[in-house]
């Protein structure tokens, strides 16, 4: 039985090493994923604003309805979420549009919306596929939340918890 609890000891101290790490690495994670892909929605938001014709023959081309109008939607959606990602600011809620701008990109282009119905046969085409890593973002970030390093961070624990906090007395 000694013999038993040492062995778990041996091998608790190391596993709680790894779980502060992971733990300390979460919001440096979430950060440079935010900053990553937060100026590259940005920049391609941005690209869309620039070449709105284009991008709107393009949507009516997928028989997207009201191609003008969704190609202001997408590029102004794009733009100002990237920025907001890249600031951390209302986060969860820029993750969901953003997810739903992906899943869209996803099903709007017939190649990439084999490879959404094909992708537990072919991963790899689905993981290549220009909207993957916008999609995993905004996902990653709709619910992980921006992390401590944020705007949304700072707001809730300077301003709303203390509000709140105060309500509650």
């Amino acid at each position: 039985m000694a013999g038993q609890d040492k062995l778990l000891a041996l091998v608790a101290k190391p596993y709680e090493w790894l779980v502060l790490g992971g733990n300390f690495l979460q919001p440096v994670f979430l950060l440079v994923f935010r900053l990553t892909w937060g100026w590259q929605f940005f920049v391609t938001g941005k690209g869309k604003l620039l070449h709105h014709s284009d991008v709107a023959q393009f949507f009516a081309s997928l028989h997207i309805p009201l191609p003008d109008l969704n190609a202001w939607f997408v590029a102004g959606l794009e733009c100002v979420g990237g920025l907001l990602l890249i600031a951390g600011l209302g986060s969860r809620l820029i993750g969901l549009l953003l997810s739903g701008n992906m899943v869209v990109a996803y099903l709007a282009v017939e190649e990439d919306r084999a490879k959404v119905f094909n992708v537990f046969n072919d991963l790899d085409a689905f993981t290549h596929a220009d909207p993957f890593f916008f999609l995993l973002t905004a996902v990653i970030v709709l619910v992980f939340g921006p992390g401590v390093l944020s705007a949304d961070y700072l707001l809730y624990r300077f301003f709303f918890k203390t509000k709140l906090g105060k309500a509650d007395a």
